[in-house]
């Protein structure tokens, strides 16, 4: 196998054993594919291994390596920018960071102009190093303004676990995601990274993003 096709192997087995540790269903968990600063031969190698979905975080990247893929599923990790509103719903199958009611209401018009029905996640802001993400206590009035665009799809929650050593402090980060995403409603729960994933099954992800310890290093050249 090669290397990638190893390591995806051995993420996959290590999910199943968590979840069965938990009482989860392997199934339910998906892995999306952090693909950013990562060339398409890169990625074009994870689709032959069996990976189904890919995150990027910047729209000129994403636009760039598109073109060479096999069929993907599309998730947008990074910032929304409202100019940027257009390009997304172009570019993308779903967008996981709507943070904020401009960003929702700029894709809403996008989509609609476009003449489809984009899926999107309210991205929460559970760590305090986090720059972007909407308060927890405020998502429910973001998710009435997505649901308030008819070219839009609200499908769940996605957010970017806290920057320490402390298991504890991840998992009340994780849980207090996990709470707002059953008020919410939805099928992705997308929490849980290369350093965090395990903590976030227990909390009941649904989607990991990983990307280092798949991938391997980040090329910036």
């Amino acid at each position: 196998m090669s290397g990638f096709a190893e390591r995806f192997a051995a993420l996959r087995a290590e999910i199943a054993a968590e979840a069965r540790a938990c009482g989860r269903d392997p199934q339910s968990i998906r892995i999306l594919g952090v693909s950013k600063r990562q060339p398409a031969s890169a990625i074009i190698e994870a689709a032959a291994a069996g990976l189904t979905a890919i995150g990027e975080n910047y729209v000129q990247e994403a636009k760039e390596k598109f073109a060479q893929l096999p069929p993907l599923e599309k998730h947008f990790i990074g910032h929304v920018q409202t100019n940027k509103a257009k390009q997304l719903v172009a570019l993308f199958d779903v967008v996981q960071s709507v943070d904020r009611a401009d960003a929702a209401v700029a894709l809403g018009n996008a989509a609609a102009r476009a003449g489809r029905v984009l899926p999107v996640l309210v991205q929460l802001n559970i760590s305090p190093a986090e720059r972007f993400g909407c308060p927890p206590d405020e998502a429910d009035a973001l998710a009435e303004t997505i649901r308030a665009q008819a070219a839009l799809r609200l499908d769940g929650v996605m957010a970017i676990g806290p920057i320490t050593e402390d298991r504890s402090e991840t998992e009340r980060a994780f849980a207090l995601a996990a709470k707002t995403f059953a008020r919410l409603g939805g099928s992705t729960l997308s929490i849980g990274m290369s350093g965090d994933w395990r903590e976030a099954i227990r909390a009941g992800s649904t989607m990991v993003r990983i990307g280092t310890a798949l991938f391997g290093e980040r090329r910036y050249d």
